[in-house]
Formats: structure tokens, sequence, C-alpha cells
């Protein structure tokens, strides 16, 4: 280690710190100073890491919070995300965190200067979920700086986490009130409507669905790309749905009607027989389901809203909250936080059986005259998606 006076690119004068990480023979380093005083502070702070066996964190931790960003966790790290987290992470980073903490150090990234930036962003407007996610992010990049070596802990462990705003409580639709909605839909829309209603799925998995993918007793469903939609914990790989026999029937008749499809066609195909896009899906949810709430005089919900119906109708069987989180696609801790208050209404409630449950739904439907959606005389809306 040495503080040598040098002739810098721009014509002035500076100072450099040179060093090895280990001994003869290892890779030379250097950092440049504009004043003496600094590399000397800098080359005496590395003698006396190097006597305590710690010069990596010295060293580590003078890379900027964005320097270490890109040009480390981007490349090592990001790139083993999902590809809808890594552009959640980047947005994250962009709006929140790298225009007030990027140019700061490593090192400089203390619990307090942490705090002060999450009750700043607070105080200015953002959203609580927003920024306890990005706080969550933000500890997740320091704990891999952390045991790189670059920082002796992770300061973002150290600091309260603003709480999250909580969550409505679900209310899944009854299978009359299902059956309501799609009583007033389209053929094509009707069977989405029971997909989404009766296997749990969520719309893009639904929207991806293809022929094939429907076996004797199961749906066979794919991770899909995001329409944008609300989410919960991402489904990593393929799973299998029970399918329900109402389900099944449902989706027979939508076959017959649309001409017997080969296997691996779409079960419900975009415009003009291509795939979804985000766009073509905001059509259809405000022109078709939209409209459909309002004439089935059903308050406001979300396609993606119709899958807590398929868990109430599990739940309503007597099934184990890990059998209901495995059949949605997520884990047991938040389908029991998501549906506690309908396992609590259903503790000491008959079990009903989920098929008998849709076909007594269905049978009250035809005692008051509601025509079937494969209705031929029932005007088509397929076209406004």
């Amino acid at each position: 280690m040495s503080v040598q006076r040098v002739l810098l690119a721009d014509g002035t004068v500076g100072w450099r710190v040179r060093w090895r990480d280990g001994g003869r023979g290892s890779r030379m380093n250097s950092r440049s100073f504009a004043r003496k005083a600094d590399a000397q502070a800098f080359d005496d702070e590395l003698r006396r890491r190097r006597r305590l066996g710690d010069v990596a964190t010295v060293v580590g931790s003078q890379d900027t919070l964005d320097q270490y960003v890109s040009e480390t966790w981007a490349k090592t790290h990001a790139v083993t995300l999902a590809r809808s987290t890594a552009r959640t992470y980047a947005g994250l980073y962009d709006l929140h965190i790298s225009p007030y903490l990027g140019q700061l150090k490593l090192a400089e990234l203390t619990p307090e200067v942490i705090a002060r930036w999450q009750a700043e962003r607070l105080a200015a407007g953002a959203g609580r979920s927003s920024i306890h996610k990005t706080l969550m992010m933000l500890g997740g990049i320091l704990q891999r700086a952390m045991e790189s070596g670059r920082i002796s802990r992770n300061p973002a462990r150290l600091v309260r986490k603003v709480k999250r705003p909580r969550k409505k409580e679900v209310r899944p639709l009854a299978p009359a009130t299902v059956e309501a909605l799609r009583a007033v839909a389209g053929s094509r829309d009707a069977a989405l409507i029971s997909v989404l209603a009766y296997s749990g799925l969520r719309p893009q998995e639904a929207l991806a669905l293809r022929w094939r993918d429907i076996r004797e007793r199961t749906l066979l469903v794919e991770r899909a790309v995001s329409l944008g939609e609300e989410s919960d914990t991402k489904t990593t790989a393929h799973r299998t749905v029970r399918l329900l026999a109402p389900l099944r029937e449902d989706l027979l008749a939508w076959r017959m009607r649309s001409g017997r499809p080969r296997d691996r066609a779409a079960v419900f195909p975009g415009p003009e027989g291509r795939a979804w896009s985000k766009t073509s899906y905001d059509n259809w949810r405000g022109r078709n389901f939209d409209c459909a709430l309002e004439r089935a005089g059903v308050d406001h919900t979300t396609p993606y809203a119709l899958r807590h119906s398929f868990a109430s109708l599990l739940l309503h069987e007597g099934r184990s909250v890990i059998y209901v989180a495995r059949q949605l696609g997520h884990d047991a801790r938040l389908t029991l936080g998501t549906y506690g208050h309908v396992i609590d209404e259903l503790d000491e409630a008959p079990r009903i059986p989920a098929e008998d449950a849709i076909r007594a739904a269905r049978g009250t439907r035809c005692a008051i005259g509601v025509p079937s959606p494969a209705d031929p005389e029932r005007p088509a809306d397929e076209a406004g998606a």
C-alpha cells in the first residue's frame, strides 16, 4: 500500500492509493483522490483493516449504491428473478431509490439514513405498500452486498418498516351470483367466467389455456405472462387443478360451439385469433365483463377476484388450507391470511360438495326461467374484446 502523487486526466494534480488484495502476485488495485489528506486517510484505513483481516469491506463499501446495483447486483443476482419481478424491481428502484440513495456509498447507508429516506418518501405521498416493497427490495440488495464482504452488516434490517395498509377482506361470489353473471354473458364469456370462478385460475392463466390442457379430472396450468391485473405470490411452475364436473360440461359445450378446435388451439383465443395483450384484455374487461356485472346487478368486482369463489367452494367442502393453497398456486400462509375470515364463517357450517353447490345454483336459475348462456338467441358480445 502506498500514496502516490499523480497527474490526473484533466491536468490537475491528485493522489492515488495502490494496494493488493492478497500477497505478492495478486492483482493491484488503485483509487484516486483529489486531496492528499483523503488519500492518506484511506491508506491508513486499509492498513488498519489489513491488520484486522477486513480489507474487502472498506474497499467494497466505497462503491455507490447505483454502481453496485448496475455493475454487480444486476449482473449476478437480478438475472435470477422472474421477468415480471425484475421489471417491478427496476421500476421501484428507478422511482424510489436511485434519485435519493443511489449516489451514496454503501458505507454511508446507515439505518438512520434509510429510515429518513422511508419517512421522506411517505411524506412526499408515496404509497405505503410501494415503500414497504421497495424497502424489502433494498434489504435484499444490501444483504447480497454484505454476503460478498462489501459491508459488514445489512442496515436495512435494522429499520422498522412501514406497515402495509390492511387488505380488504375478500368477498367470494356465491355460485348463484356467478350463475347470474354467466346468464347475461355471451357463450365464450360465460365459459371463461366458469373457468375463473370454478377452477380458481388467474385471468392470465385462463387465457393461456389450450384444449390439450383440459384433462378428464384436472386442468394443467402453465405459467403465463402477466396481463397487468393484481396478483399474489407468483406461480413458478406448472400445476394441476381439480376439474369440477359442471365446469367440464361448460368447457365441452364451448368446444362444440367453437367448431371443435384442435388440441393445441387456445380455449379462449384473443381478438382475431391472436394472443391476448394487456390492451385487448383491458378492452374485454371494460366492454364485456363490467357490462355483464351491470346487467346482472352484481356489485363491482374483477375477473381476478372470481378465483376467491373457487377457494370458498373448496373451504365449504371442508378442504384443508394446504389443499386450497395448492389448487390456487400460492403458499399456505397467504391462503390463511386471505381466507381466514371465510374459514371462521364456515367453521360450524355443514359441508357441501362444490359440484352440488354449483348444480343447486343452476337449478335455481332454470326454475326462475333465466336463459342459458349458450342460448343461440342471446346476442353474442365476444366481438367487444
